[in-house]
């Protein structure tokens, strides 16, 4: 009896795993890269080079990619930018970065300087200086590091619905169980084999609240990257691990005297804007905080004509037009 219960478990974890895997192959057939491969101390990195102009980089938040952006914002850019749209490490195409990362069962996550670090050193690489740098959600806490790590090399900060300050409260139990060794594990490929879409479309909408959907983002996107085993450790541990490390960022703050441009919607129940975007504003000695009136947590999707403009006042007030 106990040799049958044990074949039926190792039946049933191959199972999973046979069809969380089928799940990825198909996604990545799906979603191939759209643009190239640097290189980084062993991380690689795949960004997206369009357009011409001063340096423009687009960082994007949890469990995004690319594709966010080039739905709809980079179109709107290229004509007077290069655009530079980067998959964070582990995220979109990108591989995790760190000596430290071995596998399924460490829990060690990127913090958004080591983040800024490698991406900086891939931008490097295609010749990207004094760059503006606009970073969405968990993007935002990359850039504010981005331009901790080289203030006199960033030319400006474009902020939406950024995670910049410490909240109160600990996050959902979802991060906290699949950041764990067993939810890593165990949890995470059960995900990766059965998330129904249904389940997909509700979560996507949820982000997106009280604005609905764009019509054909989830065609373009491709949530079920975000499915994969590899993709879904390296969200949950790092959206799970970043309060620490805004809490030492925020200290740091005033002496960034770089333009910022700070756009949240006031609707945003992601990422607070009284929590996250009010005080930083005033930490930050040269911001200019725009409350996006009934807007939530995609600002740059329910209003693209206000986050355009906004990229067009940093570069402005940086001197680069």
């Amino acid at each position: 009896m106990l040799l049958f219960a044990l074949l039926l478990i190792l039946l049933t974890v191959a199972l999973v795993h046979w069809r969380a895997a089928a799940r990825e192959t198909q996604a990545e057939t799906d979603y191939p890269p759209s643009g190239q491969f640097i290189e980084v101390d062993g991380t690689r990195i795949h960004l997206r080079i369009e357009g011409t102009g001063p340096d423009l980089v687009l960082i994007h938040g949890a469990n995004g990619s690319i594709r966010d952006f080039t739905f709809d914002l980079m179109g709107r850019l290229t004509d007077r930018y290069r655009v530079i749209m980067v998959d964070r490490p582990g995220l979109g195409w990108s591989s995790r970065a760190g000596e430290s990362y071995t596998g399924v069962l460490n829990t060690w996550a990127e913090p958004p300087a080591v983040q800024a670090r490698v991406l900086q050193k891939a931008l490097d690489q295609v010749g990207v200086t004094r760059p503006i740098v606009l970073g969405h959600s968990y993007g935002g806490a990359v850039a504010l590091a981005w331009a901790l790590e080289r203030p006199e090399d960033t030319a400006a900060l474009v902020l939406l619905g950024a995670a910049s300050n410490p909240w109160p409260g600990r996050l959902g139990p979802l991060y906290q169980i699949n950041s764990s060794r067993i939810g890593s594990a165990v949890v995470i490929p059960l995900i990766a084999a059965f998330a129904p879409a249904s389940r997909i479309e509700e979560t996507v909408a949820s982000i997106f609240k009280p604005q609905a959907t764009p019509e054909g983002y989830l065609d373009h996107f491709g949530p079920e990257m975000t499915l994969r085993r590899p993709t879904l450790r390296a969200n949950a541990q790092q959206v799970n691990s970043l309060r620490p490390h805004v809490v030492e960022m925020a200290a740091q703050y005033p002496d960034l005297t770089l333009p910022v441009e700070i756009l949240h919607g006031t609707e945003d129940t992601i990422v607070p804007l009284r929590v996250h975007s009010e005080p930083l504003a005033q930490l930050l000695p040269n911001a200019t905080l725009t409350r996006m009136e009934g807007v939530g947590h995609m600002p740059h999707h329910a209003d693209p004509d206000a986050v355009e403009a906004a990229i067009d006042r940093a570069a402005t007030r940086a001197g680069l037009r």
